[in-house]
Formats: C-alpha cells, structure tokens, sequence
C-alpha cells in the first residue's frame, strides 16, 4: 500500500499529526491539509487515493466540501472518509447521501481507522473482470469502469459502482442487507446496514435513465435482488 496516499483534512494540527503517525506506519503516504480550500487545491494537483475529512472545518464544512468533490468529474471516484464528533444517525446518513463512503465518529482507534481506510480502497479499485456485463441496454465496463445506459453515460460513485457489478454477477437472487454489507463492502467492516439503503437508493437514482432502476427490485422483508424479470413481491 506504500503507493497509495491519503489526504488528511482536519483544523487540529494535534489530531493531524496523530492521523499521519498511524497511517505512516499502516505505510501509506499523506498529505494533510486544515481548512476545505487548502484541501481543494491539493486535491487538484496531487488527486489523493482516499480522503479522511473532518465534518467541522472553518468557512467550508467538510459536508459541504464532499458534496463539491462527488458533483465535479474529475473528483467524484476519490473514496471519502468523514470523521466526525457527530454520532447521531442522521448526520451519518447525511454523510452517506452527500457521497461519503464510511463514517467514523471520534473517538476511535488507529487500528479501526486503518482496517476501515483499507475496506474502503478496495472496494474502490478496479475489478479483475475483463468483459462487459450488459442488461437491456444497461453496459458496465470493468476495463474503463465506466457505465452506460443505452450508450449514455451514468454519473455511478464508487461504492454504487461496486454493488451494481456485484448484483450483475449474481443477478435473480434475493440478497439480505448483512450479505450484501458481506459481499459488497467486505466481511471486516463496520458499517451499519442502514448504509446498504442509503447506496441502493443512490444506485437507483443513477439508473433512472430510461426506467433501468426497475431493475433493482426491493423483496419485502428479505432484502434486494437484480432482475429484468417483473416484480411479484414488492
């Protein structure tokens, strides 16, 4: 993991510091920054492999700058991290929604920190499949790990991206929030399996184009299934 870099946005120059130390001798590279703009620009030039940053910042916030980062293209599969003193649930689902791919609420340890920070750059690379899935028209390319809809392009975050390719490889099967958190989101991580509703309703939404998020079927009281087949059991 030595190649990878994490770009650390916190105001605490304390916290900071103990953030670089772990993910050093985790062997990765880091880049740090105290406020949304300074983070902006070394996120342009030095494109970071992962973002930790801290919900409270001064002028920006670190919610607002996530929602910025997952609209621009050139910025959008970077995987975020938030860290945070809120541990409400609904300021994690805002996390979520705004594009964040986990959530850690301080305090915590460096090792959980690490073993999440891991989960989360793999989900976030590349599969190892070679040929395009394709489905009435929907395409995913694991080579350019690009998706289109009838040959238009679909704006799809990581996270989504890595469940729409798990449900096209296991396509008419019923899969339960734990299984896809499992298969998805790997079986060492801490993720709550609220997470799992938040990401299909944001798959759903990148598939809207031309009514493909039928395709993406809710079974009640089970959990979730890809098919192109009718909905019996809604």
């Amino acid at each position: 993991m030595a190649d990878k870099t994490i770009l650390i946005v916190d105001d605490e120059a304390p916290i900071r510091d103990m953030l670089r130390i772990a993910l050093e001798m985790a062997d990765y590279a880091c880049l740090e920054a105290a406020d949304a703009q300074q983070a902006h620009s070394l996120i342009v030039d030095q494109k970071p492999d992962l973002i930790l940053l801290d919900w409270m910042l001064p002028s920006t916030s670190g919610i607002e700058l996530a929602r910025r980062l997952k609209r621009d293209d050139f910025t959008a599969a970077i995987p975020i991290i938030m860290l945070t003193a809120k541990g409400e649930e609904d300021n994690k689902v805002q996390g979520l929604e705004v594009g964040a791919d986990d959530y850690i609420t301080k305090p915590f340890s460096p090792r959980e920190l690490v073993a999440r920070l891991k989960a989360v750059l793999r989900r976030s690379e590349p599969t190892n499949l070679n040929e395009p899935i394709q489905v009435d028209g929907l395409r995913l390319n694991p080579i350019s790990h690009r998706v289109t809809i009838n040959e238009t392009p679909v704006q799809i975050g990581p996270t989504e991206y890595r469940l729409l390719e798990f449900f096209l490889t296991h396509q008419e099967r019923v899969y339960s929030r734990s299984q896809l958190l499992d298969h998805v989101w790997g079986g060492n991580v801490y993720v709550e399996e609220r997470t799992v509703d938040v990401h299909i309703r944001r798959l759903r939404k990148a598939l809207a184009l031309d009514g493909h998020d039928r395709l993406v079927q809710t079974v009640r009281g089970a959990g979730y299934r890809f098919s192109n087949k009718t909905v019996e059991n809604l």
